[in-house]
Order: structure tokens, then sequence, then C-alpha cells
């Protein structure tokens, strides 16, 4: 993956200097002309500097007089996912990411990335793993390999595919080899922070510790879910059904080899001759607005189910939505050794 200022340049930078780094940049050919502080002034492309370059310019002189001073871009913490969407299908490939001062803090490529959806991504990594020993007598569960790289990386690299670059890592159980192995997230042109339990938390619990959120949604999901899920169209459905909360469900169908009679009192009232019934578990991946959060319990044992429970009684709407695609809870040496084999064949 690129490194999201190979895109930027100086202002006080020469032509010379923009055709090297677009060279360097090639298929992905755009620069991003900022000032000392990386607030954006425009943007360039090499047919900026052909132009510049047939009005007579030369090659040492400055970008600033070859910029395209109206780029588009988008704001972090600000966007509006339809916008997204609208860039996209529009062939505007590659755009900066501002914060509130116009500094450009990422850059995002429609050609590696999907979406960038306005969310903060919980992680929760603390787990001791211990249906997985001896595996994890000296590995902590989420830095097993499945495949070419650890459990918890599949995650970090599906979410950060639709966009998601703000990380909280809630770790407890030799975390020391989490933060070591992720360190700050520059090499995935994102941001991790870590949250440590002093003492086991619950399922969502440690959240509660987190008070500076980017965005107004926040995702939390368990660290041991090897998943496809289409992060972008759970946002919309999120979104378009205006609720407080959801939960991915993994459905189950479940065949009666015989008629079940529905009776009333003893009185037989109909009958379905070998029904499946369809039911739903819990996915662990959790999407929620930020506001739900006050519901936590400062720093205190609390599942993610306790919440749900909680904004049930308070008249929150509570949303499943039923995964469509692949989803393995990573629990049993018999789910690693099945993830072993499905990361071969199932399109992540």
């Amino acid at each position: 993956m690129r490194n999201y200022k190979d895109h930027l340049i100086p202002f006080n930078s020469d032509i010379m200097q923009a055709l090297i780094q677009l060279d360097y940049l090639a298929k992905d050919a755009i620069l991003f002309v900022v000032d000392d502080d990386d607030q954006l002034i425009g943007s360039l492309t090499d047919g900026d500097v052909r132009r510049g370059l047939i009005k007579g310019l030369a090659t040492s002189d400055s970008v600033s007089s070859i910029i395209q001073s109206n780029p588009r871009f988008l704001r972090k913490g600000e966007m509006d996912i339809d916008k997204v969407i609208e860039y996209r299908e529009g062939n505007f490939r590659i755009l900066p990411i501002l914060d509130k001062e116009n500094k450009v803090v990422n850059v995002i490529n429609f050609r590696e990335t999907r979406s960038y959806l306005p969310v903060d991504a919980v992680i929760m990594a603390g787990g001791r793993g211990q249906r997985l020993k001896p595996l994890t007598d000296t590995t902590p569960k989420p830095l097993l390999k499945i495949g070419n790289k650890p459990i918890m990386e599949h995650n970090v690299d599906r979410l950060a595919l639709y966009g998601i670059d703000d990380f909280w890592f809630s770790v407890k159980y030799l975390g020391e080899q989490i933060e070591n192995y992720f360190g700050s997230g520059e090499n995935k042109n994102v941001q991790i922070r870590y949250v440590w339990e002093d003492e086991p938390l619950g399922t969502i619990g440690a959240v509660s510790k987190i008070n500076d959120f980017e965005h107004d949604y926040v995702l939390v999901t368990n660290s041991d879910v090897l998943t496809n899920l289409d992060y972008e169209h759970f946002f919309l459905d999120f979104i378009k059904k205006d609720v407080d909360f959801a939960v991915v469900t993994i459905p189950y169908e479940v065949s009666i080899p015989y008629a079940v009679l529905e009776t009333t009192d003893g009185h037989v009232q109909s009958f379905k001759e070998k029904p499946t019934y369809t039911y739903y578990s819990n996915g662990g991946i959790y999407l929620m607005k930020r506001e739900v959060l006050k519901y936590l319990p400062k720093e205190s044992y609390f599942d993610t189910t306790d919440l749900m429970e909680k904004l049930l009684a308070e008249g929150c709407k509570v949303l499943s939505y039923p995964l469509a695609g692949y989803w393995l809870d990573v629990g049993k040496h018999e789910d690693f050794e099945k993830a072993q084999k499905d990361i071969l064949q199932i399109k992540f």
C-alpha cells in the first residue's frame, strides 16, 4: 500500500520535483500541493505540467504557477456518504482527506479503496483465547495466522478497504505483542490507538474508556471474526433505516423432519409438514450511533448484549443485519483449521 504522503508536494517545490513524483506515482499520478502546515492549496497532474511547459514555464519554476486551486476533497468527521459514492461513481479516483484545519490527513484511492466510511472502529482484542491453547500460551489469539497474516490483520485490512482509518484496539492479554505488531498504523495509512484493560471489561465495557472518537458512528467488532462483510452496505442499511444500533446476524436454518403441530389447550389449530425455521445468531460485529455509548457504565464489566438490552428498554431502535456473505468465529481448534482452508477459497 502506498503511503498517502507520496501524493503531497510542498508549494515551494519546482516543476522538476513534481515531474519526479508524478513519474513515481505512475497510474496514480496526481499531487496535492500543501503549505508548511500540510494545509491543502491545490492539485497538480501531468496535464497541468504539460500545459505549463507549453506556455513557456521552465522545470525550475515553482509548482505554485501551475496548480489547480479548487480540488475536490472530503472532510474528516463531516463526510456525507452520498458524496463519497458520487465521487467514486463519477470517476474521481483519488481524493485528499482534510481535517477541520484543512490539513491533509489522508488520501484515498478508489482503485484500492471501496469507500470512505465516517466510522471509528473498535477491535476487541483483550481475550485470553483459552479454547485455542496451547497456541495462545505465548501468542495472543488475534495474532494467530490465518493464511499469511494474523486473524486481526484480516479484520483491519477489511475495514481499511472501506476507508475506515481511525482504529482503537482494546487489549489486555499479551497486548504488548499486538501493539508491537501494528504500531501506530502508519504503514497502513490508518491511525491506531490502544485501550488497555486493567481488568476484563466484557465484550464492550472497554469502549467506555474512549472519550475522543473522530466520528458520530462507531463500529465494534471481535478480533477473531473472519468475514467478507460489505461494510458500506451495512452502513447504508443502518442510515436508511434510521436506527440507533445494529448487529450483524448469522442466519441458521433448522429443518424439522416431521410435521409440526400448532396447538391451543391441546387442540390442533394447524400443522406444517417438515418445516424449516430460520434463526439469527449474534455475529459479534456492531454498528452504533456514538450517542448510545452514554449507556455504558464507566470502566465496568459490560457485554454488548447488556447494551442491547439497555437500548431496547430505553426504546431505542436496534436492527438485525443478516449477513449474506462469509463469517467464521475462530474460537476453537476446528474453527482455526477450517479458516486455514477457507482463506484459500473465499473471496475477501
